[in-house]
């Protein structure tokens, strides 16, 4: 079983849910915050390839 733990994304508007969302402003700091929270929340963070990568904690 996965468990979502986080979102970061560009498209703000195209996101919901109950994990939380990190807003950034270009691919750049998308790559940094994803990155960090990968190594914090020691998770997997996959790019969905529209904006949105998510960070994903696999059992």
């Amino acid at each position: 079983m996965s468990q979502i733990l986080a979102i970061v994304t560009m498209e703000k508007e195209r996101v919901g849910g109950g994990a939380p969302i990190f807003i950034v402003d270009n691919s750049d700091q998308q790559q940094k915050v994803s990155f960090s929270l990968e190594k914090i929340l020691d998770a997997t963070a996959h790019d969905l390839k529209n904006g949105t990568m998510i960070l994903v904690k696999h059992s």
